[in-house]
């Protein structure tokens, strides 16, 4: 099959079928002066699924995502069913625009590349152009899922790598966060002759050794830590204490959890907006914006419990899992954004045994879902590590991303 303009359009059933399950909600108790330490407080979430059912519109949201070049196609993936896989696909005016695969997380979703995409429509000139591509990921929003087990990184990795291939896009470059991250750094080791160079905003490095990285371990020994630093420890040792606990669930029983999050929306709402609340940098969450995020999940194609199981997969795989994603990855160029309320907050020079880093920001505010709580700056990121004289530039031959190609070459 190949790839074809989509409409989302979610079933009228479905959609009156939340609606009841929100009216049949029973709600847990709640101490006194409780806070968010013990999690999503009650009011919050009485409030959110009361909107969520008397008020959010569904059709309205639906017909803004409408609006974007949605698109699907067919993926096979070696050893598994063919998937339908929905994508974002923003193509430029301009001839020699820069490929961009961009992949979310969780609990994100293909949603979080709208802010930037306005942002890069107009590129060419002063600064370059891309082709933006974002997938719904596997078993997530409007992509279809596998049944069967063992679908981890590398076929996460395989099927956004296929994508561009199949757009005709033998050589690109990729920007991401959380599972985003992960996989497009997975991408690089897999295809290094493909993925040119990626564009992180989850830096998780480790502090350099004197055998792999002597300069760098020599710096990092003998410097005091700044402020940054000691306030990036002190987030990361929160989020290990006190905020990871969904990590562990996820990744060893995912389908116990599952039963709760698809049979209630209101746990549903919970599980994903404490996230959205400690994860970010005081982000002014609307209703609407929220419950869009946690909208697309209830309606997922794949059902809501499927996205779980990349935790069991990537925990269990002990070749291409979560650790292989934090050392280095040779060849493919790296570009680092650093935001304080991340989960995790590394010294700089623990990201520079990521691999071959030639661009770095570091940004004053902003958390875990950068394109959209900072979507400016992720663009800004974007423009002067590709742009004329970033460290990335001209890095997919033929398409450094400008209308006159001797611009390219200043």
């Amino acid at each position: 099959m190949a790839s074809i303009p989509y409409t989302i359009s979610v079933p009228e059933e479905q959609r009156q079928r939340l609606t009841k399950k929100l009216e049949a909600t029973t709600f847990p108790d709640e101490l006194d002066q409780a806070g968010w330490d013990y999690g999503a407080p009650l009011a919050d979430v009485k409030r959110l699924a009361t909107y969520w059912r008397e008020s959010f519109d569904w059709r309205k949201q639906e017909a803004k995502l409408n609006e974007l070049p949605n698109f699907k196609t067919a993926i096979q993936v070696d050893g598994f069913e063919s998937l339908d896989i929905h994508f974002l696909y923003q193509k430029s005016d301009v001839e020699g625009a820069i490929p961009l695969l961009f992949s979310h997380g969780w609990p994100g979703s293909f949603i979080e590349v709208t802010k930037i995409l306005p942002l890069l429509a107009n590129g060419g000139k002063e600064t370059p152009a891309f082709h933006i591509v974002a997938p719904s990921l596997p078993n997530y929003g409007f992509s279809s899922g596998t049944k069967k087990k063992g679908f981890g990184l590398p076929q996460y990795a395989e099927t956004c790598h296929k994508l561009m291939l199949k757009l005709g896009y033998d050589k690109y470059v990729t920007q991401g966060g959380d599972w985003g991250c992960m996989i497009t750094r997975i991408m690089g080791l897999l295809y290094p002759q493909h993925v040119m160079a990626s564009h992180i905003n989850m830096v998780r490095g480790h502090a350099p050794g004197f055998l792999s990285n002597p300069i760098l371990a020599t710096k990092h020994a003998i410097a005091p830590y700044t402020q940054r630093e000691k306030d990036g420890h002190a987030r990361s040792n929160w989020f290990l204490k006190e905020g990871s606990g969904y990590r562990m669930e996820q990744g060893t029983k995912p389908q116990t959890l599952g039963y709760a999050l698809a049979d209630s929306p209101a746990g549903l709402l919970a599980w994903i907006y404490e996230k959205l609340h400690d994860w970010t940098d005081a982000y002014p969450w609307t209703e609407d914006e929220i419950l869009t995020w946690v909208s697309i999940y209830w309606f997922s194609t794949a059902g809501v419990a499927a996205n779980l199981r990349i935790y069991y997969e990537a925990l269990h795989d002990t070749q291409f899992g979560r650790e292989r994603t934090e050392k280095w990855i040779p060849r493919v160029k790296l570009g680092l954004a650093h935001f304080p309320k991340e989960l995790t907050v590394v010294p700089k020079s623990w990201g520079r045994t990521m691999g071959p880093v030639v661009y770095e920001s570091e940004n004053e505010s902003g958390g875990h879902f950068a394109a959209w709580e900072k979507p400016e700056a992720i663009v800004r990121d974007l423009q002067e590590m590709f742009g004329k004289g970033g460290g990335a530039h001209g890095v997919v031959k033929g398409k450094a991303g400008y209308l006159n190609p001797r611009d390219a070459k200043l």
